[in-house]
């Protein structure tokens, strides 16, 4: 099935609250068991959530690594809106800083090397990955830990279908739309591959770890 593309920011206050109060308990805290899993040794240091959404994420990761600060960014003003409200609620504000920025974004270089990097359920939305790519390579330095989950795209419209019923029939119908165009959106393992090799983080691993997910992991060289 051939990529489809969609709207690159979630900025409709409607959609952003109904992303934020959906149910991505399981796949979300999976990155942050992902994130420690592969880097172990990681204790304390500066971590930028590249297109960080409503900083669910973000809020996680801060807690299972309390010695970390956290710089989250989003282009959506309603996504950062969301995320900012949760970091106060969860007192994390001293460790964790959101602001709205686009990609690309050239400036973000003056505030790296970060210790670590991750990006989750963000790629497929970029109508161009190099740009997502590219800012993760702008962000890091030798020895930067890298991280992105995203969704795979399924091999046809049906199986498209299947996995909204599945996995978000009980969510609200704005959610449940948007979650297939993203499924159509998303990117196979394969073209991720070559993504990598294009902007020198091919000897990244490339892992799919459920029917729709996949983790991209490394340090860079």
């Amino acid at each position: 099935m051939d990529r489809v593309t969609e709207p690159e920011l979630m900025d409709d206050a409607d959609q952003a609250r109904a992303y934020s109060e959906a149910d991505f308990a399981n796949p979300h805290q999976a990155v942050v068991e992902q994130f420690r899993g592969h880097f172990p040794e990681f204790d304390t240091g500066r971590v930028i959530d590249l297109a960080c959404g409503p900083a669910d994420v973000t809020s996680r990761l801060a807690r299972a690594l309390p010695r970390a600060s956290f710089y989250g960014i989003d282009g959506a003003e309603a996504m950062v809106a969301l995320g900012r409200e949760r970091i106060a609620n969860a007192a994390l504000a001293d460790r964790v800083t959101l602001e709205q920025r686009f990609l690309p974004d050239p400036t973000l270089r003056d505030l790296g090397p970060f210790d670590a990097a991750v990006c989750t359920g963000a790629l497929h939305h970029f109508h161009d990955p190099m740009v997502l790519w590219e800012a993760l390579r702008d962000v890091s330095g030798p020895g930067t830990r890298v991280l992105v989950q995203d969704l795979t795209r399924p091999a046809s419209v049906d199986a498209a279908t299947a996995l909204v019923a599945r996995y978000a029939g009980s969510e609200p119908e704005v959610l449940q739309r948007d979650y297939f165009h993203s499924l159509l959106a998303a990117f196979t393992l394969d073209e991720i591959g070559t993504q990598l090799e294009r902007v020198g983080f091919g000897h990244f691993a490339v892992d799919a770890v459920s029917d729709r997910h996949v983790v991209v992991t490394g340090r860079v060289a």
